[in-house]
């Protein structure tokens, strides 16, 4: 019986459980209609009666569900790192990230933000990806968040590698029009080609803009760093209208100053956040597949993504967590911290 109702509750978009296969986005079961606003919500539990360890492994140990009708926002794993340049491992991403964000609680007292009683959240499992087909697995990717965005879900995504944001972005900007984009990143990613394919973790920025999926007036890069093969890489970029930050710009400051510029840029129509933990410096983020020294510091990724708050906030990803270069665990616990605080910036989320 114990069995049976863990393999039920982890039927997401591509969990399998004890030997179990489940079923993907959009199937009939396990689907909730929305409940009323005095209805109970779905809230991770309490750690005073429930042991860290135990349960089944979702994000902040959330219900699992299978559909996202009735959820306001949900954690969406993409465990895809076949577009990768240098060393693989993302795709263990999302399953280390869910073991390290047992961790997590339900409130932010720094922000007051009370995330789960004013949204209906869950996990939706992963997209069943095609790890031997990029251009398949991001067919797949775009398919699920297109049923995601219809449903009025926001998504929080847990990558994989960075070529997901682009199926993704495709997905968003089908229900929403271009988006706003706020990268946090070490490299722009707006490569044309990488060893002759126009698919992959170096290119789907430009990819994005090919196909009028940003409003590039409304693009912000920040902790962009790194060797390079020009003299200017950033031209791309700053040439479509991004506002490119790099890392040095941000070396020993906060960087609330630079958010209250970038919340007046974006404005009120709808943004999407980018982060990648590479933006981070590998002191504090080593489990990633290319790291760049002299990075961001945990406390200034907090002051980006809180800096956030009061924006059109419609969807984000955390990508490019490669776990087996770090078996702290301590780059995805890191990855579990910053997609909560993502969570806690989104719209109509109440704070104290």
């Amino acid at each position: 019986m114990l069995r049976l109702l863990v393999s039920r509750c982890a039927q997401g978009l591509g969990v399998s459980v004890a030997g179990h296969q489940a079923e993907g986005l959009g199937s009939p079961r396990c689907t909730q209609v929305r409940q009323t606003s005095d209805a109970p919500r779905k809230q991770p539990p309490s750690s005073e009666l429930v042991a860290l360890p135990v349960g089944v492994c979702s994000m902040m140990r959330l219900p699992v569900q299978s559909s996202p009708e009735g959820l306001d926002a949900a954690f969406v794993g993409v465990p895809l790192d076949i577009g990768t340049s240098n060393r693989p491992g993302a795709r263990f991403g999302p399953r280390r990230i869910r073991e390290e964000s047992a961790l997590l609680r339900t409130v932010n007292p720094s922000t007051g933000a009370l995330p789960f009683q004013s949204l209906m959240v869950a996990d939706l499992g992963d997209v069943n990806v095609n790890l031997f087909n990029l251009q398949d697995s991001c067919r797949l990717i775009r398919e699920a968040y297109r049923n995601i965005a219809a449903a009025g879900c926001i998504p929080l995504t847990l990558g994989g590698d960075r070529t997901i944001t682009y199926p993704i972005l495709q997905a968003i900007a089908n229900k929403h029009g271009p988006v706003g984009l706020l990268h946090v990143g070490a490299h722009t990613d707006t490569a044309d080609k990488a060893l002759g394919e126009k698919l992959s973790h170096w290119t789907p920025f430009r990819r994005c803009v090919e196909e009028g999926l940003l409003d590039c007036k409304r693009v912000v890069q920040i902790g962009i760093r790194g060797s390079s093969m020009t003299v200017d890489p950033y031209r791309y970029s700053r040439n479509q209208g991004f506002r490119v930050v790099l890392a040095e710009d941000c070396w020993m400051k906060s960087l609330v100053p630079l958010m209250a510029e970038v919340r007046q840029q974006i404005g009120g129509k709808p943004l999407y956040i980018s982060f990648s933990i590479d933006a981070l410096d590998p002191a504090y983020a080593p489990g990633t597949g290319t790291p760049e020294v002299a990075g961001l510091t945990p406390s200034q990724a907090l002051e980006i993504i809180r800096g956030c708050q009061g924006l059109n906030v419609v969807g984000c990803d955390l990508v490019e967590v490669s776990p087996l270069y770090d078996l702290s665990g301590n780059t995805a616990l890191l990855a579990a911290n910053l997609l909560f605080e993502m969570l806690c910036v989104l719209p109509k989320v109440m704070a104290v």
